[in-house]
């Protein structure tokens, strides 16, 4: 076997267990699944078909239960995607500011991967709990429901608003780095296929110092 095919079977290796190893990212797995996706290269195309999981679920609901049915006199009911970060919080202070007491119901959800569902790693789900219980305390006399979703992000949580009768889903645009990139961006994925309505909430504008543009 020549150099020239040599190089082209690596190449083809790592591409193979790349494009897996991502595949399995967009599908809601940890994205360190690539690093061994490129070391076993087209043998884990089988490995992830296998493993990976096919609809979004509940991975913990902070003892609320599914949502109530809607009742006659019932304000919107919304979701609103939590996840500790700047941009949620911003999220939330919308909603907030928009609809507040209003509100039939207010979901706060945040999402987490299929695999920090494991039993043997249970950190994920534990800090996501605490930010929607976080959240729930700026909401008081609102009736909230506070989820852990395990799953791709966009479509969990469409999924979970479709499916629990709710009126509109409030995000904060995020990012601009390379896991945004590589794996695509909640709030597009929202615009483009939920059926809800869906209210994207921009960063805070930059401050800047004395003399900064």
């Amino acid at each position: 076997m020549s150099g020239e095919q040599v190089a082209f079977v690596i190449v083809a290796w790592i591409a193979i267990g790349l494009a897996t190893g991502l595949w399995m990212a967009r599908r809601g797995h940890d994205w360190k699944w690539t690093f061994i996706a490129v070391v076993l290269g087209p043998l884990f195309v089988p490995i992830a078909w296998e493993r990976v999981v096919r609809r979004p679920r509940v991975a913990a609901s902070a003892g609320d239960g599914p949502p109530e049915p809607r009742g006659r006199m019932d304000g919107p009911r919304v979701l609103v995607g939590i996840d500790g970060s700047p941009d949620a919080e911003r999220a939330l202070d919308t909603a907030i500011d928009l609809m507040g007491p209003r509100c039939g119901l207010v979901v706060l959800a945040e999402v987490v991967t299929y695999d920090a569902t494991d039993i043997e790693s249970p950190d994920a789900v534990e800090a996501a709990t605490r930010h929607v219980e976080r959240a729930a305390l700026r909401l008081p006399g609102v009736n909230v429901n506070r989820e852990v979703l395990a799953g791709p992000p966009g479509e969990s949580l469409r999924q979970y608003a479709a499916d629990h009768d709710l009126d509109v889903v409030v995000v904060g645009r995020r990012g601009r780095g390379l896991s945004e990139r590589l794996l695509g961006s909640v709030s597009a994925d929202l615009l483009r296929h939920s059926d809800v309505s869906v209210l994207v909430v921009e960063p805070r504008p930059a401050q800047h110092g004395p003399g900064g543009r």
